[in-house]
């Protein structure tokens, strides 16, 4: 404040005369007058911090806003940005399992208002001290890992960057808002490999899955079949039945009302049947070349149409 005071009152005094000299010399005083001020006004920008200093010793810290100093005893050192910056750093190690990989660290960092001084006195290159920072962190942690539990962990190893670099940083003045694990990267062979891991594995699945497919499939084929084997073997089985029962009833019609003997009737049942057959044979142009015994004489031909039958019965 005290620096402030004497500099707006030297600012004043100096108008006062050059003006005074303009009046009196004319435009040589109002370059003169120009130049002078420059010297002593100085603007320092928003979310920035000047550091001035008196002679080379640190005088203060000015903020955002218009500024006076003392021409050619002050003079603006540096300017410091506070706002959050990123230094990206990449570091190669190896795993636990010997495999060589590359680890993109980001790290995100600002200046701590109270804490210029310290910010910029304390440390030659701040950026290069927290590269070294993070190698030394990482490179001491994922050689304790395998290449499968670095990308699990990645978040873990980001935190233990951000703890360590935070609370040795701060006291340079520099505060760690976030380190984050943006890309880890094997060797170019070691990635091949795990990728032709990956494709075996996707592939024993699917061939797995595909049999199983498979499996349930014909099972229910089968399935479907037996039953479709039992129902027709029921039709078949109630089919006879109703042949029977038909030929049955028939027979004792037939046997009442004329004067045969149920043996004459299954007779011509049984001739009836054998027309009916060779007549569907000879209509359907599709049917297969059957060799049937056959003779005029209708006894003769029930006759071995029923030792067919029963010669059939007989074999099973």
């Amino acid at each position: 404040m005290l620096v402030s005071n004497i500099c707006a009152l030297f600012f004043d005094m100096t108008v006062g005369a050059l003006i005074s000299g303009v009046v009196f010399y004319g435009f040589p005083s109002l370059v003169i007058l120009t130049i002078i001020i420059l010297n002593i006004v100085f603007v320092v920008k928003e979310k920035t911090c000047a550091i001035v200093e008196r002679l080379g010793k640190f005088l203060y810290l000015a903020r955002p806003g218009i500024r006076f100093k003392i021409p050619i005893i002050d003079r603006v050192r540096a300017t410091i940005s506070m706002r959050t910056n990123q230094l990206d750093v990449n570091v190669e190690t190896k795993t636990l399992d010997n495999v060589f990989v590359a680890v993109n660290v980001s790290v995100q960092f600002h200046v701590i208002p109270e804490k210029v001084y310290e910010a910029y006195y304390t440390l030659e290159n701040p950026q290069q001290q927290i590269k070294a920072f993070v190698f030394d962190i990482v490179r001491a942690r994922v050689p304790e890992l395998l290449l499968d539990d670095v990308f699990a962990k990645k978040d873990d190893i980001a935190n233990a960057v951000n703890v360590e670099l935070s609370s040795t940083m701060s006291e340079f003045g520099f505060q760690i808002r976030k380190t984050l694990i943006t890309d880890i990267s094997p060797d170019a062979r070691v990635k091949e490999a795990m990728n032709e891991i990956n494709v075996s594995q996707r592939e024993r699945v699917a061939a797995m899955e595909k049999g199983e497919a498979s499996k349930i499939l014909r099972v229910k084929q089968a399935e479907a079949e037996a039953e479709a084997a039992v129902l027709h073997g029921k039709g078949i089985a109630g089919q006879r039945e109703a042949i029977i029962d038909g030929l049955r009833r028939s027979v004792e019609d037939f046997a009442k009302q004329v004067d045969v003997s149920s043996q004459d009737v299954m007779n011509l049942v049984l001739v009836s049947q054998y027309m009916d057959m060779m007549k569907e044979i000879g209509s359907n142009s599709k049917s297969n070349l059957v060799f049937v015994q056959h003779e005029p004489d209708m006894a003769n031909l029930s006759k071995h149409l029923r030792e067919t039958i029963f010669a059939a019965k007989h074999d099973k």
